[in-house]
C-alpha cells in the first residue's frame, strides 16, 4: 500500500460519506468504519504474506486459470498447423 494509512482512511471515509448520500454529522462514524476496513485489509495482507513465505515443496510451477487456457490454445494451434501441413502434402501428391 503506497499511500499512508491516514490518507487511505481519509479517502475511504469520504467514499462512504458519498455512498450514504452526503449526510451531515456522521464523519466520526465514517472514519471509524474506514479505519476498521483498513485494519481488516492489513490483517488479511499479513496472513497472505505468512502463507506466501512458507517454503515450497514442489519445484515445478503450476499453471492456473487464464494462463492455462492460453497455453492449451497455443498447443492446440500448433498441433492444428502441423496437421494442416501434413494433410496438404498428402493431397498435393494425390492430385498429380
Amino acid at each position: 500500500m503506497l499511500e499512508s494509512r491516514d490518507e487511505w482512511i481519509k479517502k475511504r471515509a469520504y467514499a462512504i460519506w458519498e455512498e450514504e448520500g452526503y449526510p451531515s454529522g456522521r464523519d466520526t462514524v465514517h472514519w471509524e468504519q474506514a479505519s476498521s476496513e483498513r485494519i481488516a485489509l492489513e490483517k488479511k495482507a499479513g496472513k497472505k504474506e505468512k502463507v506466501d513465505t512458507k517454503p515450497k515443496t514442489d519445484s515445478k510451477p503450476k499453471v492456473k486459470g487464464q494462463a492455462a487456457a492460453v497455453m492449451a490454445a497455443a498447443v492446440a494451434g500448433a498441433t492444428a498447423k502441423a496437421a494442416t501441413k501434413r494433410a496438404s502434402k498428402k493431397t498435393g501428391d494425390a492430385k498429380i
